[in-house]
């Protein structure tokens, strides 16, 4: 018996020590070529009535409460979420440069407590343009160890995916 409890201790110590030893900052991205203008695409994020016409994690949720604030769009709009699947929390633009840049404050409340960066970029290519959708913040502890067992990049980076193929859906026609 005291055998058995050793190695669990020792084996809860060893993910707890792996854990702690991961990088404290993280960055997710995805990019998506759209055959569309940049300032077509830039409408469709810049106004976050339009963004949560694609985003996947507010379409998730059938039950989500949206209270939009301050600009209509642009830097200062805002909204804040509550929904049983998706949490709650705020989303604030605070940097919009058309057809270049959409960045974003991102804070969750619940099911957990974490402060992240979004940042959207347009780039025309040959009458396209490439989407990059990302996210960086910091992982405490908690963020750490559950990332021993899953994959945020796999699991927030298949959202992106997702929203990006909703998104090239809207602005292209289909």
């Amino acid at each position: 018996m005291v055998t058995a409890i050793v190695i669990v201790v020792v084996l809860v110590a060893g993910v707890v020590g792996y854990a702690a030893s991961q990088p404290t900052s993280f960055r997710i991205s995805r990019s998506l070529s759209m055959k569309a203008a940049p300032a077509s695409v830039f409408g469709h994020v810049a106004d976050l009535h339009k963004l949560n016409a694609w985003n996947p994690f507010a379409l998730q949720d059938p039950a989500i409460k949206l209270t939009y604030s301050g600009a209509e769009q642009g830097q200062g709009a805002a909204y804040d979420w509550d929904g049983p699947k998706s949490g709650n929390g705020r989303m604030e633009i605070l940097d919009a440069r058309p057809s270049k840049l959409v960045a974003m404050k991102l804070d969750f409340n619940k099911p957990f407590v974490a402060h992240n960066l979004v940042d959207f970029t347009f780039e025309e290519t040959g009458g396209a343009t490439t989407v990059t959708w990302a996210m960086r913040g910091e992982r405490n502890l908690m963020m750490k160890l559950m990332g021993v067992f899953m994959s945020m990049d796999k699991m927030v980076g298949g959202e992106f995916e997702k929203g990006l193929r909703n998104l090239k859906t809207i602005v292209e026609g289909k």
